[in-house]
């Protein structure tokens, strides 16, 4: 299997094209403005729903600011549908995300421990900011669910980079 390739800052985001719990089948190349993409391990990571809670707390601030907000996994369309009416996130969820699709857009993919963790590999955490240009504005991938960028601190960067028509960053 083909090594991860870590997309670059600055160039356009891969096609990437997902389906989603209420959305359809969502191409983040089609869409307007500023995207942002968390992934996330799946409904066996206690980490990941209190990371998506706040991300949620945080849903309405981002869409004031103009950010339409994405989060997405492996999980097959029952896990995800069964997790988003347990915690009543407002942001669309993407399941069935493919290994082939996580080494595409540079993530770390891992085996599940035990068939009670989950039934298949998943990856780990990634955020991907996408401007109107439809480039990477920022990246940020981990290879363990302890590691993850700050909603907020990322909200206000993102305002500042908007705002400030700040230059995307780390392109050498």
């Amino acid at each position: 299997m083909p090594e991860s390739v870590l997309p670059r800052p600055g160039q356009p985001f891969p096609e990437l094209a997902f389906d989603t719990l209420d959305q359809g089948r969502i191409r983040l190349a089609d869409l307007p403005g500023w995207r942002l993409l968390v992934v996330y391990r799946g409904k066996h990571c206690p980490l990941c729903v209190g990371y998506l809670n706040t991300l949620d707390s945080l849903f309405d601030d981002f869409g004031t600011a103009g950010i339409s907000v994405f989060a997405l996994s492996a999980d097959p369309v029952e896990r995800a549908r069964s997790q988003q009416a347990e915690h009543g996130w407002r942001f669309p969820i993407g399941y069935g995300l493919s290994v082939e699709d996580m080494r595409r857009i540079g993530l770390f993919v891992s085996a599940p421990r035990s068939p009670q963790e989950t039934d298949r590999p998943f990856a780990e955490p990634g955020t991907y900011l996408l401007n109107p240009r439809g480039e990477l504005q920022i990246v940020d991938v981990s290879n363990a669910p302890f590691a993850r960028p700050d909603l907020a601190g990322l909200l206000a960067g993102i305002k500042f980079i908007r705002d400030h028509d700040y230059p995307v960053r780390g392109t050498l």
